[in-house]
């Protein structure tokens, strides 16, 4: 197991890349914890591949260094940095048993018979695979080789990491919903550093401890799932995490004011704003409320969704999503109130501190 350190990390495809525009990934400065479960969360074309695979060292980036608990590995070829990669898809040998599927990486590194049957049996059970341990891989299900190659992946009680890039995209839904929880569980029981690749939230938010959220080549927010809803540090975060995202709306303010379109929204303080920046609010869906007399809304639309029900209205010419619970009533001549403290302030896309 390691503690990762990405030191001033930047990479471009391009060799004569000079404009920040050039680069596929811009600048990281990050440390990544011994044992930690990370989750790199963002759409496609965010960096996130590039990132995992200089992580591996299948791309030596064009600037920075990577370190495994303080040594420099930037240079050392993929075999030599003592990681585990799961890939999109399942990477194992068919005319092999799921046993011997397990066993292999450790018999190539001549580790004793008698080690590799414990180690063996022992992630076997783990991986609730020890059923079909001496089944040939070959006509087993997609699921069922994914869990293979997540269980060689663990097999390695020495190994620095454990990548997986996507490892559940060819996997059915009920079956990614029990794969992330072995997976958590996993985690938990090995206390492997794990770094998880996906563009799906609720697979990063479900399994990681820090979610890495990705967006234009750069890290834009490192927290914990409640972390990157109650406070996202830019607009981005709150508009990928969320069903629906976070509503975000131009406005000008004065003191603890926000003007939208003509109407005053009261703040929970004066925010700290250079001169010449795009401002706009950020509020989740959740925390705006629905009732006579508030601040006037036209409503187009109501989404019941089972549990509750989104809301789509107009507020000052911007778009609004509204939450409400499901045995709520939408009120015939309905206006909003914004809660002050969940609004936040951004400027040009990133949050800013408020004064009490």
């Amino acid at each position: 197991m390691a503690r990762i350190t990405l030191d001033h990390i930047r990479h471009a495809y391009n060799a004569r890349a000079q404009a920040a525009g050039d680069y596929a990934l811009k600048e990281v400065h990050h440390e990544w914890e011994d044992g930690g479960a990370y989750a790199l969360l963002g759409p496609s074309g965010c960096g996130k591949t590039t990132l995992l695979n200089i992580i591996s060292g299948l791309i030596r980036p064009s600037e920075g260094r990577i370190l495994f608990d303080g040594s420099d590995v930037t240079d050392l070829a993929t075999e030599d940095r003592n990681i585990a990669q799961v890939f999109q898809f399942p990477v194992v040998y068919d005319t092999m048993t799921v046993y011997d599927n397990l066993a292999f990486p450790l018999r190539n590194r001549q580790v004793p018979e008698a080690t590799v049957d414990q180690r063996v049996r022992e992630i076997l059970e783990m991986t609730d695979l020890a059923g079909m341990a001496k089944r040939r891989a070959r006509g087993l299900t997609a699921d069922q080789k994914q869990k293979i190659s997540l269980a060689r992946g663990l097999v390695r009680g020495d190994v620095n990491a454990i990548l997986f890039d996507e490892p559940l995209t060819v996997i059915d839904p009920h079956m990614k919903w029990v794969l992330r929880s072995q997976l958590k569980r996993l985690h938990r029981q090995s206390g492997f550093t794990m770094v998880y690749v996906t563009h799906d939230q609720t697979e990063a938010l479900t399994f990681a401890d820090k979610v890495v959220v990705m967006y234009d080549g750069q890290i834009v927010q490192i927290g914990t799932p409640a972390e990157l809803f109650e406070r996202p540090s830019h607009t981005f975060v709150g508009y990928f995490i969320g069903s629906p995202g976070m509503n975000v709306m131009p406005a000008e303010i004065t003191g603890a004011t926000a003007m939208v379109g003509g109407m005053a929204v009261p703040l929970s303080g004066a925010p700290h704003l250079a001169a010449q920046s795009r401002i706009e609010l950020g509020i989740r869906p959740e925390f705006i409320k629905l009732e006579r007399g508030g601040l006037p809304v036209s409503i187009e639309k109501v989404e019941d969704i089972g549990r509750q029900k989104i809301v789509r209205a107009r507020f000052a010419g911007q778009k609004l999503a509204i939450v409400v619970p499901e045995d709520e009533a939408i009120p015939a001549e309905a206006g909003v109130r914004f809660d002050p403290s969940a609004i936040g302030v951004y400027a040009d896309s990133w949050r800013v501190e408020m004064e009490a």
